[in-house]
């Protein structure tokens, strides 16, 4: 070992020997220059690679970005912030309904409103280095393209948050060098125009996360919150923002809702998922070991929400009404901003159309807030009352065809309804009925279906018009029974039931259909249906405004418009036009639309008022008295039924001074509604399901549905004394004749001429029916009396007059009035002998065949001893041998009948008549020829009545509009049997 030692220095001395020769020292000269020569080459050629590769690279960035503008912070702005979001739908007084249906729900949020744990799981997901680099992360670039050109099997992101930003909202999701240079670049800017908090918001507001318990496509942290676990983003928990976090990557692969809104039955994807994030969360010093180790244990899927039901869903018909009306407010509001009017969409079609698209488009893109006054506590209520209702008719069977098979089968079809309520004054929708079940008809019968408004037509196309007009006023006379039009038309009242002449209120009152096409006819000329284009109505069509038929509502339209137009009387004549949507705002909160009404004069203060105290009278004692029974309260309600042709729809629509409600009833496809259900009519059957809904927004609201205050009556209105007959100022004939009423007029159009319509006459009776007695007509069946004069007759409608016999009243008071033109025409014949029988103390007989006989002479041995008139009683007591002849309206006497021996020589039943000088021949004397009575061929049964053509219960033709057949209640308490 010592030897060893001794060796090594002894070595080293000769090393250094050998390298201090010239020979050793010129090599290690040579060696260090060729190694130096050689370092410095290959820095060169490394350095002039790497800038030749550095410049191709470069080049070749440059290629790929030269067709990308240069783009202004502006323009990244409006670029960014440009993502759809859904916009918001509102009841009344700010009450939040929901989201409109669109392909991507969305909600934006700021950054203050994402809970710290949710921003700090996306920043660890998705691009740790956030908050260091500008935009693009060099090493993850440069390990992307290797693995890409490698084509390796394991491919890491090198996208940073800025980079998946501009993907989503500048760029496309194209897979190329060029598509990710451009990203790059537009990062870069990005970072240098944007606040790292900014980038962050608009990243948490434009990602996409799946599905929602809905089952409809999120966007957004916060929609993703609200659908997932039905909070507040900013109310998440660690695991609940882990989750959330995680969705991005795949957002339906790890969203745990189905397309039906159902959970999955394999939620482990979205659940590993949520654990890789909590891992990078507690890598990267987000959270603590006890945080982590807390969220891991923690339930997850108790805190998925269940299905919830969207407002399509819950509020289909409120929801798409909505969605509708919004549309046809945008649509003008965007035509308007590029120079276009109303007008110019009404008139071109294509022009409508486009913009009704971009108005779509900006509803479901732009994040509106929309208000609407559909009260949703009313609402709810009036629905209950809708789908409870017990009375609305049976189920018809109603074929129909499949589109695709072509096979027709057939179905049960129910009753459908639609109803609306309207606040007066601002035309405020508070509330409506679309229909029975949105999942089987989706047509919204309160604002789409059109159906015939019947005799709710009368006050607004009618009265009302012809009171403005000055043609009529609540105490006019007209005749109501049957008439015949110009052209042969020929309808009917309700059961063809008739009260001969009567006042336009009671016409009303009782729903006549006769008198409403008689005042229609006088206004005719002065285009009436102006006034119904003032309120509004769009379904008029060009003959509308010359068919009679209109008058008793013929015409089509919607509940809506319907009962819209009768807030025109509570508003003092002028219409306010009804409206749903309030205002729209921009997310933003910058109000674009707000509604402002804009009254439209179309009836004086005094027509309105005239019209609406006519009303009252239809509930108080017409044609709607049965819905006083169901009301739960009392107002001042003044309101209208009406019936559809063939009984297939039925209406009632009522006001008071603070709102109108309206009810329809009615088969889609239209069919009879008549007969009883349940022990109720059909038009009862639609009182009371208005009364129902009224009573419940009552519950809601008693001061909206039950005002203190009564309808006011403005000036320039008159209560006046009028004949009854006439409706001028009363003359002495009509005082005398004890036919003096009094009614409410306009002070412009106080009746100022003398009753004219009476004239002294004569006439003959005949059953129920008078006649004009003829110059030869008997003394002695002929009444003294006043006749119509022939020039009012003409006035009340007499040229239309089927019967004028059936003109007068049965009331008391028109005992001795008849009309002319009522005449009872002479056959020409003399009227053949009765046949006569022994009746107790005297003599009967028949009614006699012939149409022409207006009384009967009874004879007793030869000499005359009485006479009755037709339609008296048939008989006469006396004693002898007695017989009876038959006399016509001219004078002419039958052969006598058959004798009758009577013993009895009292006549208590009539006083013997004292023969004048005329009439005191014996029938034998006048008709030598006829010496012996001679029986009548076919006698008729006793008490059988004569076929008489002008009589009203003949058969005859049936009238081809039975439009509006109401029946109104006998006044009083109405009956109700059946139960609720």
């Amino acid at each position: 070992m010592n030897n060893n030692e001794n060796q090594s220095p002894s070595r080293i001395r000769e090393l250094l020997n050998m390298l201090q020769s010239k020979a050793a020292r010129r090599y290690i000269r040579i060696t260090y220059g060729v190694i130096w020569n050689l370092t410095l080459l290959l820095l060169i050629i490394g350095v002039l690679a790497f800038s030749f590769a550095g410049g191709v690279g470069a080049g070749y960035f440059a290629a790929m970005v030269k067709d990308e503008p240069v783009r202004t912070k502006e323009d990244l702005s409006r670029d960014i912030y440009n993502y759809e979001e859904t916009s918001e739908i509102y009841f009344a007084n700010n009450v939040y309904l929901g989201k409109l249906k669109s392909d991507l729900e969305r909600e934006e949020v700021t950054l203050e409103q994402v809970s710290k744990n949710l921003a700090n799981a996306v920043i660890a997901t998705e691009d740790e280095y956030f908050y260091q680099h500008d935009g693009v992360v060099p090493k993850a670039i440069m390990r992307a393209i290797f693995q890409e050109l490698t084509n390796s099997s394991v491919q890491s992101g090198g996208s940073t948050l800025t980079q998946q930003l501009i993907k989503n909202q500048v760029l496309t999701n194209e897979v190329s060098f060029e598509r990710k240079a451009k990203e790059i670049l537009l990062a870069l800017r990005v970072e240098k125009f944007f606040e790292k908090e900014e980038i962050l918001e608009t990243y948490l507001n434009v990602s996409t996360f799946g599905r929602n318990s809905s089952g409809r496509n999120i966007a957004g942290v916060e929609s993703a919150a609200e659908g997932i676990f039905g909070k507040p983003a900013k109310d998440l928990n660690l695991p609940q923002s882990a989750f959330i976090a995680g969705l991005p990557q795949s957002p339906f692969g790890y969203t745990p809702y189905t397309q039906k809104g159902e959970l999955k039955k394999n939620l482990e994807p979205g659940l590993s998922r949520m654990k890789t994030v909590l891992k990078r969360m507690h890598d990267g010093g987000y959270i603590t070991d006890k945080d982590y180790s807390d969220a891991l244990k923690y339930d997850i899927v108790g805190d998925f929400i269940e299905k919830k039901p969207s407002p399509q869903e819950k509020y289909p018909w409120v929801t798409y009404e909505i969605e509708k009306r919004s549309i046809e407010i945008l649509m003008k509001i965007l035509a308007k901003q590029d120079g276009y009017e109303e007008s110019d969409l009404t008139k071109d079609k294509d022009l409508r159309e486009q913009y009704m698209t971009l108005a779509d488009r900006n509803l479901h893109q732009n994040g509106y807030k929309i208000y609407s006054t559909i009260d949703k506590k009313i609402y709810d209520k009036m629905q209950k009352v809708k789908d409870n209702y017990a009375y609305y008719g049976p189920d018809k069977p109603q074929e129909v065809k499949d589109p695709e098979t072509k096979k027709t089968s057939v179905i049960s079809e129910p009753v459908e309804t639609g109803a609306i309520l309207i606040e007066n004054k601002t035309g405020k929708i508070i509330s409506f009925v679309g229909g029975r079940d949105h999942k089987r008809e989706q047509t919204n019968h309160a604002t789409a279906s059109l159906r015939p408004n019947g005799s709710t037509m009368k006050p607004i196309l009618v009265y009302a018009p012809g009171m403005e007009l000055g043609k009529l006023s609540p105490g006019t006379i007209t005749a109501d029974v049957p008439m015949t039009f110009p052209g042969g038309w020929k309808p009917s009242n309700y059961g063809e039931s008739y009260s001969g002449l009567t006042t336009a209120r009671n016409a009303l009152a009782k729903s006549y259909n006769m008198p409403a096409i008689k005042f229609y006819l006088d206004i005719l000329n002065q285009n009436p249906v102006k006034y119904l284009e003032k309120m509004g109505f769009t379904s008029i069509k060009k003959d509308h405004y010359t068919n009679m038929s209109m008058a008793i509502g013929t015409m089509e339209t919607t509940v809506e418009e319907n009962v819209n137009s009768y807030t025109t009387f509570a508003n003092g004549g002028k219409f306010i036009d009804a409206y749903m949507i309030d205002r729209i705002e921009t997310k933003d909160g910058k109000v674009i639309y707000q509604h402002k009404p804009k009254p439209v004069k179309v009836f004086s203060p005094q027509t309105a008022y005239l019209t609406i105290d006519m009303m009252r009278d239809v509930i108080n004692k017409g044609t709607a008295v049965y819905v006083n029974s169901q009301l739960a309260f009392s107002s001042d309600w003044a309101g209208k039924t009406g019936t559809g042709n063939e009984y297939k729809d039925a209406w009632f629509v009522a006001t008071n001074p603070n709102v109108t409600l309206g009810t329809w009833m009615g088969y889609d496809n239209p069919k009879s509604l008549k007969g009883t259900y349940k022990g109720l009519e059909y038009n009862q059957r639609n009182l009371r399901l208005w009364a129902g809904l009224a009573n419940a927004a009552y519950k809601v609201n008693p001061k909206l549905m039950d005002p203190k205050k009564r309808f006011e009556m403005p000036g320039g209105i008159v209560r006046r004394s009028f004949c009854g007959v006439s409706g001028l100022l009363p003359s002495d004939a009509c005082s005398r004749a004890g036919m003096v009423e009094t009614d409410l007029f306009n002070a412009k159009y106080v009746p100022t001429k003398v009753d004219d319509s009476f004239i002294n006459g004569k006439y003959v009776q005949v059953g129920n029916k008078r006649y004009a007695a003829l110059p030869e007509t008997p003394s002695e069946f002929a009444s003294v009396g006043f006749m119509l004069n022939p020039v009012y007759f003409e006035r009340i409608g007499g040229k239309y007059v089927t019967d004028p016999g059936l003109l007068i009243p049965k009331d008391m008071r028109w005992g001795n009035i008849m009309v002319p033109n009522a005449v009872l025409r002479d056959n020409g014949k003399v009227p053949a002998a009765p046949s006569a029988t022994a009746s107790g103390r005297g003599i009967a007989w028949n009614t006699h065949p012939e149409n022409d006989v207006i009384g009967y002479r009874i004879y007793s041995n030869g000499r005359r001893i009485g006479s009755v008139r037709a339609g008296s009683s048939l008989s006469f007591s006396g004693a002898g041998s007695l017989y009876v002849s038959a006399v016509d309206v001219a004078g002419k006497e039958s052969p006598p009948s058959n004798v009758i021996n009577a013993g009895f020589s009292k006549k208590p039943e009539e006083k013997e008549d004292t023969p004048d000088s005329e009439d005191s021949t014996p029938p034998e004397t006048k008709n030598p020829e006829n010496t012996k009575p001679e029986k009548p061929k076919n006698e008729k049964p006793k008490n059988e009545k004569p076929n008489d053509p002008n009589d009203s219960e003949a058969e005859g033709d049936k009238p081809n509009v039975p439009a509006d057949p109401e029946k109104p209640e006998e006044p009083g308490e109405p009956k109700d049997n059946s139960e609720d």
